[in-house]
C-alpha cells in the first residue's frame, strides 16, 4: 500500500455551477449535515474544500493497468484514495490516467464528491463512555465478494485492522474499532469499498431511527 498527503484545494475563481454551491459560497449553507438533511448532492469537489478546509488525503492503492483495445494495448494508472478532516467525514475516490499525478487528481476529486457522514460514538458495552471514539452500534459493508463488519470497541483499543482499513478509520476518526473481514479481502477495491459503505451505513442508520 502506498500513501501520501497531498492538498489540491483552489477556491480562487470558482464560480459554481450548481444551486448547492452557489448555497454554499454565498454562506445559506455551512455545513455538510444541511447538505445532506436537505438532500443534495455534491457536484463540485469545490463545495468540500470551504466547508471542510482541514482535509486529509491519503492513497490507498495505486496499480499499473493494462486494456486491451481494438486500437492496441491501452496502459493506465490506477489510483484509491481516501480523504477526511478526522473528524466525522470520510470520502473514497478512484481515478484512472495515463499518468500518476493526473490519477491521483481524478481520485481526489472522486473522493470529495463521494464524502459521506461517519455518525461515531461509543457503542461498547465494556465502556459506554458517551464519547465520539468509536461507532454508535455495529454496522457492516459489502463489495463484491468481500464482506468487512465494523464493531465499537472501548476506549484505549485503538483500531484492529489492516493497514488499509486502519487508515480509512483514522481518517474518519474512529479511534477504537474491532473489524472483521471476510472473503477476497487481498481485492483492495473491494476491501475499500466494503469498509466505506459500512461507514456510510452509521448515518443513514441513525438517519432512519430518527
Amino acid at each position: 500500500m502506498s500513501m501520501s498527503r497531498v492538498d489540491v484545494t483552489d477556491l480562487e475563481g470558482w464560480s459554481p455551477k450548481t444551486t448547492l454551491g452557489k448555497l454554499v459560497l454565498e454562506g445559506k449553507i455551512v455545513s455538510l449535515e444541511e447538505i445532506f438533511a436537505n438532500g443534495y448532492k455534491i457536484r463540485e469537489p469545490e463545495i468540500v474544500d470551504l466547508l471542510l478546509p482541514n482535509l486529509t488525503h491519503e492513497v490507498l492503492d495505486t496499480a499499473f493497468v493494462q486494456k486491451q483495445t481494438d486500437a492496441g494495448e491501452r496502459s493506465r494508472f490506477r489510483v484509491i484514495v481516501a480523504t477526511g478532516d478526522m473528524n466525522g467525514h470520510i470520502g473514497i475516490g478512484f481515478g484512472k490516467a495515463p499518468q500518476w499525478r493526473m490519477a491521483l487528481r481524478k481520485a481526489i476529486k472522486d473522493a470529495k464528491l463521494n464524502i459521506t457522514i461517519v455518525k461515531r460514538g461509543c457503542g461498547s458495552w465494556e465502556c459506554d463512555c458517551d464519547l465520539p471514539h468509536s461507532l454508535p452500534f455495529r454496522v457492516e459493508g459489502k463489495c463484491g465478494g468481500v464482506r468487512v463488519v465494523l464493531l465499537p470497541g472501548p476506549r484505549g483499543l485503538g483500531l484492529v485492522a489492516g493497514d488499509i482499513i486502519k487508515t480509512i478509520l483514522r481518517l474518519a476518526g474512529v479511534k477504537d474499532c474491532w473489524v472483521r473481514t471476510y472473503g477476497s479481502t487481498r481485492t483492495h477495491s473491494s476491501l475499500i469499498r466494503a469498509t466505506f459503505e459500512a461507514l456510510k451505513s452509521t448515518y443513514k442508520m441513525v438517519v432512519f431511527k430518527d
